[in-house]
């Protein structure tokens, strides 16, 4: 007796329909018939009544049912119990900084048997994935709502101004926004990010002035070699700042308030990613 041929057993008792069984199956349907006629020969009994217009179980049937699925809801435990532990995808972008090796750090410590894969992407790329099913979760800044995507907070990313190292301010504990005027602001381009965009220009606005605009660059990397060769100014996350080694560009945190955005954690509106309760108690850990 296989599991092959209860399989296929259940399948017919629960739609009485030899073809209808196949086609659930995503088999022939004599393929079908084949196994159970070879279950029948081996257990000495007929499972099923068949005539041309019907089928239906026989009273030896009627007793294997419930016995089949028992067994392969048994089989289905034992593949279980072996199988290893299905792993996280979590959706990334590089200014998570410290942010994200502390997050990894301590969900590692929490869950270690289970294995994390990092998919590095755009925002909108991010919470199509997460929508789609191709990402357990993404951490995401200040987006607007996918449908099918929950944002949950997380917590808040102040900026930094980034400047020449050789700039007067780049000294200072701390600057104003308007203290910035006349130098040339670079940023992303808004569509992709205009929640930063809107959050700097407009801070800018409230400090009485509009920035010169500088270059833009194709990333941060070459705006930060680029600010180190002229006066130019940028933001840069705090956390991810941390990481950076510039020596020709320096850091510098803005006055109270403040600049900052909210991270969140994309996660699926249909249905909580394994996992999940593991991983928000990992971003807890790591905000205290």
């Amino acid at each position: 007796m296989e599991l092959r041929q209860l399989t296929y057993f259940v399948t017919v008792a629960e739609e009485l329909h030899f073809g209808r069984a196949a086609e659930r199956l995503h088999i022939v349907q004599s393929a079908v018939s084949q196994q159970i006629q070879r279950l029948e020969r081996e257990l000495g009994a007929e499972l099923f009544d068949r005539t041309p217009r019907r089928v239906r179980l026989t009273a030896a049937g009627e007793r294997l049912l419930p016995e089949a699925r028992a067994v392969l809801a048994a089989a289905d435990r034992a593949r279980a119990a072996v199988a290893p532990p299905p792993g996280l995808r979590i959706g990334t972008s590089t200014g998570l900084g410290a942010h994200l090796d502390r997050v990894l750090v301590a969900f590692a410590r929490r869950a270690p048997e289970v294995p994390v894969e990092l998919f590095s992407l755009p925002a909108a790329e991010r919470l199509a994935r997460v929508a789609g099913g191709q990402l357990d979760a993404a951490f995401v800044r200040a987006v607007e709502p996918v449908p099918g995507v929950r944002v949950l907070p997380l917590w808040p990313d102040p900026l930094v101004a980034a400047l020449p190292a050789t700039h007067p301010l780049a000294g200072r504990p701390e600057i104003g926004v308007g203290e910035l005027a006349g130098l040339p602001l670079t940023l992303t381009e808004r569509r992709n990010n205009p929640a930063l965009v809107d959050l700097v220009v407009g801070a800018c606005h409230e400090a009485g002035f509009e920035p010169p605009p500088g270059p833009v660059s194709g990333s941060l990397q070459d705006t930060l070699a680029t600010i180190g060769t002229r006066p130019l100014w940028t933001v840069v996350y705090a956390s991810h700042a941390r990481v950076l080694h510039s020596p020709r560009v320096a850091f510098v945190p803005f006055k109270a308030p403040g600049l900052a955005l909210s991270t969140g954690l994309a996660v699926s509106d249909s249905a909580a990613p394994p996992h999940l309760d593991t991983l928000l108690l990992a971003c807890g850990d790591h905000e205290n």
